[in-house]
């Protein structure tokens, strides 16, 4: 608690002079009468009253000293300060760009599940999704061609509802279009107010089709502000693939002939666009990944303080009226003095 105007506490020095002076008079000046039998005649036995004693007169005088010190604590305006915050978020519009190629059915990533590339990029972008907040994310798929799966929203469900709906064959053919990837992606981001823009760009091949080169595509990102992350997907070692046996069911099938990543123009990429480029080998470093992208493209938060205060002379306004009251009452009553 605080006054908003503490200067007048001054005046309560003064009560302690009016208290020893109080004392000193001892409530009034005496008057002896020897008979007050003609007092009664004139006001009545019934409105006589016998003179108060002197401790009667001291809690008085006490009583109207309290009301002075009362007024005068409400006269310094006491307040309680109420300090309050508003918080300003400034979200990052995502896009994602996931490829859905024939080799993203390849296994490397998580052999001991026989989970495909794929299957854990879905799994990571979902656990990805989940941690972001007050974000939009969009998300396209590219293959042979690239085409908008899921719009820029908030609504994290939903993007994780289209992430289930992505397959290997949802596009025809078996080419890789980086470029037009980045391009669709950059169409949705180039008119959004947003200050952060991004791309993360995932795939496990080289752009070999398409209208726009990725090079091209990345100056465009760079010139319209957003920044793309890129990362290849694919193990160190000679990736497998599940195919059916007649005797023995479903066996991992090595694909040594497989489609390298294109990793120089994945960096050349990431840099033209002020970005970073990231391999991922396997489950957790994928995910390690992600929690990178997910540390260096923080949403803004600003907190703007504010004071506020709340009045509490009424605290000392009140009771000193109602002890006011009470000793008017007394003293005009039962314990009126006489003339």
């Amino acid at each position: 608690m605080n006054f908003a105007y503490p200067v007048y506490l001054l005046l309560l020095l003064v009560i302690p002079f009016l208290a020893w002076r109080s004392m000193r008079q001892g409530g009034g000046a005496p008057l002896i009468y020897s008979d007050i039998g003609r007092i009664k005649k004139i006001f009545g036995a019934s409105n006589a009253r016998v003179p108060i004693t002197h401790k009667v007169r001291r809690v008085l005088a006490g009583l109207r000293l309290l009301v002075l010190a009362l007024f005068i604590m409400a006269l310094a305006r006491p307040q309680a300060e109420l300090v309050s915050s508003e918080i300003f978020t400034e979200g990052i519009d995502i896009m994602l760009c996931v490829d859905v190629s024939n080799s993203m059915v390849l296994i490397d990533l998580d052999l001991q599940n026989r989970r495909t590339r794929l299957d854990v990029t879905k799994e990571v972008v979902k656990s990805f999704v989940e941690g972001r907040r007050n974000d939009r994310i969009g998300m396209t798929v590219f293959a042979t061609d690239a085409f908008l799966q899921c719009p820029l929203t908030v609504d994290y469900g939903i993007v994780q509802n289209f992430l289930d709906d992505v397959k290997i064959d949802m596009i025809p053919g078996n080419s890789t279009a980086i470029g037009n990837a980045i391009a669709s992606s950059l169409n949705r981001l180039r008119y959004t107010e947003s200050k952060s823009k991004v791309i993360i760009l995932i795939t496990d091949g080289a752009n070999n089709s398409g209208e726009f080169d990725p090079l091209t595509a990345a100056e465009m990102a760079s010139a319209l502000g957003v920044k793309i992350y890129t990362i290849g997907v694919g193990g160190l070692g000679i990736p497998y693939i599940l195919q059916n046996n007649f005797l023995f069911g479903q066996q991992l099938t090595p694909v040594p002939q497989a489609e390298r990543i294109d990793e120089s123009t994945l960096r050349q990429i990431a840099d033209a666009s002020n970005g970073q480029y990231f391999r991922a080998t396997d489950t957790q470093k994928f995910r390690e990944i992600f929690q990178q992208i997910d540390q260096l493209e923080k949403s803004k938060i600003q907190t703007q303080g504010s004071r506020r205060f709340r009045e509490l002379f009424h605290y000392f306004l009140i009771p000193a009226l109602a002890i006011l009251l009470v000793e008017l009452i007394l003293s005009q009553t039962r314990f009126r003095k006489l003339p």
